[in-house]
């Protein structure tokens, strides 16, 4: 599998015939500086953890050119079927989904989710974190956004996940040092951890280097990538 970040909490996975994008958000993302075009080629799917514009991001008008599959929780899909998303497969919390050589898990994330529709704010279901499972792949959890909940026990047990993408750049999410404590404390077993959602709005940590301190000696291995370089994993 090839992980790319695209600054933000902006990903995309590669493996088998599937490249998923994750909360592709790349137009007014001050962190992307690429091609939206290149780095959206040959999408089959689209996860979106959360209806916030940073997430949703270009998730329409690449489906659109793509015809890529646009999986999310229910509200959300419905909201962006409104707006002419035509290829979706609608979830919620908890549940499975199978996308042909591969599956979707929905899980809790503590968030807010919500977009301002015609100076109205609409609530989007719920913020999630997405496991993503293949056979003979690492299982890989984007946490979406979200802060620590005890609950982190369970979905490591249940799922296992192999690559935890955490976001720690604070005020709107964990901060690092409340990040590296989640990691510490239930994704022991990780393979690696991933930082994001950092270094793209002035609010938000400039930088993972707090993030990476905090994880000095965990035995976790700590992969801070290069926007628009894929790292293979797995």
């Amino acid at each position: 599998m090839r992980i790319t970040w695209f600054g933000h909490s902006a990903f995309r996975l590669d493996f088998a015939d599937k490249a998923v994008l994750i909360d592709p958000f790349f137009t007014g993302n001050p962190a992307f500086d690429g091609d939206r075009a290149k780095a959206s080629e040959g999408a089959t799917h689209i996860i979106i953890t959360h209806g916030h514009g940073d997430h949703v991001g270009d998730a329409l008008d690449i489906a659109d050119a793509t015809g890529a599959k646009v999986v999310t929780n229910y509200d959300l899909c419905m909201w962006l079927a409104s707006k002419g998303l035509q290829n979706f497969d609608p979830m919620n919390t908890g549940g499975t989904t199978e996308q042909g050589g591969f599956t979707v898990t929905l899980v809790r994330a503590d968030h807010s989710a919500g977009m301002f529709d015609a100076g109205v704010s609409v609530p989007l279901g719920n913020p999630n974190g997405a496991i993503v499972k293949a056979e003979g792949e690492p299982t890989v959890y984007h946490m979406g956004d979200t802060d620590i909940f005890g609950d982190m026990a369970l979905i490591a047990e249940i799922h296992a996940p192999d690559i935890v993408i955490m976001p720690i750049g604070d005020r709107f999410t964990m901060g690092p040092h409340t990040a590296a404590l989640a990691a510490r404390r239930f994704f022991g077993r990780a393979k690696a951890v991933i930082p994001c959602h950092y270094a793209s709005f002035p609010p938000l940590a400039p930088n993972a280097d707090a993030f990476v301190a905090a994880m000095e000696d965990s035995g976790i291995q700590v992969v801070v990538p290069h926007k628009h370089t894929a790292v293979r994993v797995g």
